[in-house]
């Protein structure tokens, strides 16, 4: 079949429906990245370009809050909000400019974070109201606060039955993901401790199919901590129906190994403003220069992304 062609910018509504059922057929899912700020938005921008492909830019509360500024006060999330709505803006202002097409997303939340996901509910209702689209399209181990790394491993997998109650309660509503547990976990984890069981996405798809009578492939599944995984659990995965992989482990360990390999590289430029291997009064404004360190740690959060859209399929599948 020929290859979507899409308009850069933020996908929004039946686009991103449209997108996703494209990539159900072709067999392809999209990175869903957390960022945290500008760095890390133009370094999945710019692995969109290289892939030729739409990426999923992400903020969890976390990240939305440090986009604000960690010394922002926080009491009521009102850091948490505005530091997504701000990058939500950014997203919108720059994608275009690169020439890529950005979903946007937030991350899970837990229910003590009500108050940011409404938060953020507010801010997209004005901006519809004048804009006539949504400002996000929101999506509600150990992460931001979150531990469940002594659950029972049993509870690691979502049952069929649990995802056709997920999409019973949820088809009247809209559009919707489901983030099904299938041995799934955050973080990096030693070979064999973690179990996947991508057949359990299989086997929801068929019960649904067989029991709500619809098509193939009924749910949008998302692949909710993917970091470590093999590219044979993945490409399984995304056969049978994850449209989208949220990465984040990874993409912060690309992002600060580059930035480490500079700083030791250049120990030597990095104890003053003056005085260097070259002389004592030699200048080190080209060394210590923040954009210097930070452009490396860019790069190989971009390279990174880049595999991930070949893992997962998206890699040239699409147009612009």
């Amino acid at each position: 079949m020929s290859k979507m062609k899409l308009k850069p910018g933020v996908l929004t509504g039946s686009a991103v429906k449209e997108v996703f059922a494209y990539m159900k057929e072709v067999q392809c899912a999209l990175p869903a990245v957390n960022v945290i700020g500008s760095h890390s938005t133009t370094a999945a921008f710019q692995a969109a370009k290289e892939a030729n492909a739409p990426v999923i830019v992400q903020y969890s509360n976390s990240g939305a809050q440090f986009n604000a500024g960690k010394a922002m006060p926080n009491d009521k999330l009102q850091a948490c909000v505005a530091g997504a709505v701000a990058g939500a803006h950014y997203v919108r202002s720059l994608s275009k400019a690169y020439g890529v097409a950005v979903i946007l997303h937030t991350d899970h939340a837990s229910e003590k974070l009500v108050p940011w996901v409404e938060g953020m509910l507010t801010h997209g209702e004005e901006y519809f109201a004048a804009n006539k689209e949504p400002l996000f399209g929101v999506t509600g181990g150990e992460e931001d606060g979150v531990d469940n790394s002594d659950v029972d491993n049993a509870k690691l997998y979502t049952q069929p039955s649990e995802v056709l109650a997920a999409y019973d309660a949820l088809k009247s509503v809209g559009a919707f993901t489901v983030a099904a547990s299938f041995g799934n976990t955050h973080g990096v984890y030693k070979p064999g401790n973690v179990q996947l069981r991508p057949d359990i996405l299989k086997a929801s798809q068929d019960a649904i199919q067989k029991e709500r009578n619809t098509g193939p492939k009924p749910v949008d599944f998302v692949f909710h901590g993917g970091s470590g995984s093999s590219e044979e659990e993945i490409r399984q995965a995304v056969s049978y129906g994850v449209v989208k992989m949220n990465i984040d482990t990874d993409t912060q360990w690309a992002f600060t190994q580059p930035i480490k390999q500079y700083m030791d590289s250049k120990d030597a430029y990095l104890k003053g403003q003056l005085g260097n291997p070259e002389g004592p009064d030699s200048p080190n404004k080209k060394h210590i220069d923040p954009r210097v360190w930070l452009y490396a740690g860019e790069k190989g959060m971009t390279a990174r992304l880049v595999q991930a859209f070949k893992d997962l399929n998206s890699f040239g599948q699409f147009e612009f």
